[in-house]
């Protein structure tokens, strides 16, 4: 399995029955994260999205029921991204790797901005990635933040994690600072307890990943929370990419540095 192909030749792969995290995949171009709503909830969405900037930066807002975006022209929300979750009143009834038969009419489709897209500056950096090293997914948390909430969605923040020397946490801060539009700097570095996060080697979403000593844990806002705020506050209806799973586009990811 090559992870170092182009972001067409990614998505080709996903659309064909690939399902694996895609970190690491088609190195150089930004990746998304995909919820998708009916439309009579499509402003409360947005409205939480810009309430809530730092774990939501809106990089694209698709038309009523239309499954395209100018971010990878040619590409289909609904079956180019490896794995998806159907949700029902907060559920997750399903996941699959091709959304077709659950998209509607009605669907408005947010891509939000994912940490993945710095983490190659991150590596150009010389600061380590550990899920990227041990191939696994990032390790995601609930905390014990609240989002503001829009009208009938709220909940929690959701964060990722990255373990750094702590020699190098600086570094890491100022690198991804550099990349508002895919989260930024972090929200919080040190004790987990600080977002009422008691194990890391129990993360909500993704797999646990080697802390090592002398290494700090720093934690991104993670595009992952709306599907926290789908889980509290049970709307009818919504699609989301699964936790890791994440919409290739085809937009350099340095086009979001700043």
């Amino acid at each position: 399995m090559e992870k170092r192909v182009g972001p067409d030749e990614a998505r080709k792969q996903f659309r064909a029955g690939l399902r694996v995290p895609t970190a690491g995949w088609a190195p150089g171009y930004a990746q998304a994260n995909l919820i998708a709503v009916p439309r009579d909830l499509a402003y409360d969405l947005l409205l939480f999205a810009q309430r809530n900037p730092k774990p939501c930066p809106v990089l694209d807002v698709t038309e009523p029921g239309s499954h395209t975006t100018p971010l990878a022209p040619g590409a289909d929300l609904r079956t180019d991204l490896p794995a998806y979750r159907i949700w029902r009143h907060g559920e997750c009834v399903a996941e699959t790797g091709d959304a077709s038969e659950y998209w509607r009419d009605d669907l408005v489709a947010l891509l939000i901005g994912c940490s993945f897209t710095f983490e190659q500056a991150l590596l150009d950096a010389a600061v380590p990635v550990r899920h990227l090293e041990e191939d696994r997914n990032v390790p995601m948390y609930r905390t014990n933040v609240d989002c503001r909430p829009a009208g009938s969605l709220g909940g929690p923040l959701v964060v990722s994690m990255r373990p750094i020397p702590a020699p190098q946490v600086a570094t890491a801060v100022r690198v991804t600072a550099r990349y508002p539009a895919v989260h930024g700097a972090p929200v919080h570095v040190g004790d987990p307890a600080g977002l009422g996060i008691t194990d890391l080697s129990r993360p909500d979403f993704g797999d646990p990943v080697t802390v090592n000593d002398g290494e700090v844990p720093v934690f991104w806002a993670c595009g992952v929370t709306p599907q926290a705020a789908v889980m509290a506050s049970r709307p009818e209806f919504a699609i989301s990419h699964a936790p890791g799973y994440m919409f290739v586009t085809d937009v350099p990811d340095r086009t979001y540095e700043v």
